[in-house]
């Protein structure tokens, strides 16, 4: 499961990515010290949609509320198992909750997403950074939905936005850096541009949603270097940035 993206200064690189692009309302965190963004903060984050003929930027919350969780108590156990979706069952399991709402698809932009590897004999999982080659920025799909039925807000009745991002069975080297937990030997599913702005295309049938969501990013288009930690708040010894590679004594070498 991916739960933290690398997303730093990077609306130039957005704007020069989707022509035209409309911004619709202010960004909610500092882009400066977004190196590590969470998904079960179910904070906003920057999303792009098609819509009346154009991509425009949304501030939607990671993580959907789905209408069948109706009570506080429902969202605060099943919200966090709605931050990414499998795409086995976008298609595949027209009962899901997934197959539903796939219509409203939406990408969301990185420059890479962090990942443990548990290493046999180590004490502590080893955190990754990973990135696409030449692309200093990329996109990973993911679905959004508005639940009229569950106010973001019930002073105002304001509803928000909301999204998930998109996992498949892992590549052979994210295979071996998710390798432990419920959900190990996945990944999200990395695209190539082409294909990333395909799925925002209104007119998709199914056999298309199938085919982009099958897709498998070789792994030698991945670069995966260890870091010193994700989620800690505690400085890196050589004070540098969380995303900068990180030398570990004896490290076993990930092998593609």
């Amino acid at each position: 499961m991916c739960l933290d993206i690398a997303f730093y200064s990077a609306l130039q690189l957005i704007d020069e990515y989707f022509p035209n692009l409309a911004h619709d309302g202010e960004i909610s965190f500092d882009l400066d010290m977004g190196m590590h963004f969470m998904a079960l903060g179910h904070n906003r984050y920057p999303v792009i949609i098609f819509e009346n003929g154009g991509y425009h930027r949304k501030n939607f919350e990671w993580g959907i509320i789905a209408e069948y969780m109706d009570t506080p108590e429902k969202i605060k156990a099943m919200r966090k198992s709605m931050v990414n979706a499998r795409s086995e069952k976008i298609i595949e399991d027209k009962r899901s909750f997934w197959h539903r709402i796939r219509g409203t698809r939406c990408l969301i932009p990185v420059t890479g997403i962090y990942e443990h590897r548990e290493i046999k004999g180590w004490k502590n999982k080893v955190p990754y950074h990973i990135r696409l080659k030449n692309r200093p920025l990329y996109c990973i799909p993911g679905l959004y939905h508005y639940n009229t039925k569950m106010p973001s807000d019930p002073e105002t009745g304001e509803v928000r936005g909301m999204f998930t991002l998109i996992t498949r069975a892992a590549n052979p080297l994210m295979r071996q850096i998710h390798n432990s937990g419920d959900n190990a030997f996945r990944m999200p599913v990395f695209l190539t541009k082409e294909m990333e702005l395909e799925w925002l295309r209104p007119d998709l049938t199914d056999s298309d949603i199938a085919r982009i969501l099958n897709y498998e990013m070789p792994s030698e288009q991945l670069i995966a270097e260890p870091v010193f930690s994700i989620r800690s708040r505690t400085p890196r010894p050589d004070g540098k940035p969380k995303n900068e590679p990180f030398l570990y004594a004896d490290l076993p070498p990930l092998v593609c």
